[in-house]
């Protein structure tokens, strides 16, 4: 029979790094993949439902993402970060259950512009470009906000993945490189194509004047 000494408290488990967390449970310590779930509950399917537009499928997601977590918790290197590699096998997940639901969005040709010759971005942009601030609550009024939403929505799935994983989740340059497989010369790209068109998206169309 265990001792109390023998199972894990979850108030000293919460504490720990993600990547204590892995290392204890590889090692047999249940608890800590429980306290590694609750840890990124929220943010995780916060991301998800902003990726994939739909709760219903960034619940199911969110589960198969914990569950190849789990299944692939014996590939885990010791000291290796854990939110990126997390993040990488939600954002797997998340594309086939687009594929699967036959909402793949095709990707195009990527196209950046560069910035004006004060070598600033625009006003969307620069907003943007604020990390402390939402993409989707620098406008003013809930309207506009409303057309940035959907101006997001309606970017390639490759660009909005950066947009989101950058400002949504807050992660340097680097971890959304890793996530996505790809230099930090192209998140950077990505990133600043991404603001262009959103801010394309939301300029006011020019007037047409009646001859």
């Amino acid at each position: 029979m265990e001792s109390e000494q023998d199972v894990p408290k979850l108030d000293t488990l919460t504490g720990r790094s993600d990547e204590e967390l892995m290392a204890r449970f590889q090692a047999g310590e249940s608890q800590a993949f429980g306290v590694l779930v609750r840890r990124y509950e929220r943010e995780l399917y916060g991301y998800l439902r902003r990726y994939l537009g739909d709760g219903s499928l960034a619940e199911d997601v969110f589960q198969n993402t914990f569950l190849q977590l789990h299944l692939k918790s014996a590939q885990y290197e010791v000291g290796r970060r854990v939110r990126p590699w997390l993040y990488t096998i939600a954002t797997h997940q998340a594309v086939d259950a687009l594929r699967r639901n036959g909402r793949h969005q095709a990707v195009s040709l990527e196209q950046t512009r560069d910035a004006g010759p004060d070598g600033e971005a625009d006003s969307l942009a620069s907003n943007l470009e604020g990390r402390s601030l939402d993409p989707f609550e620098t406008a003013s009024g809930n309207e506009q906000a409303e057309r940035v939403r959907a101006a997001v929505e309606l970017l390639p799935a490759f660009l909005k993945q950066v947009l989101i994983l950058a400002y949504y989740q807050g992660m340097k340059y680097r971890e959304v490189a890793d996530v996505m497989g790809i230099p930090v010369g192209t998140v950077k790209s990505r990133l600043h194509a991404a603001l262009m068109k959103l801010q394309e998206s939301m300029s006011p169309a020019p007037a047409v004047h009646e001859a």
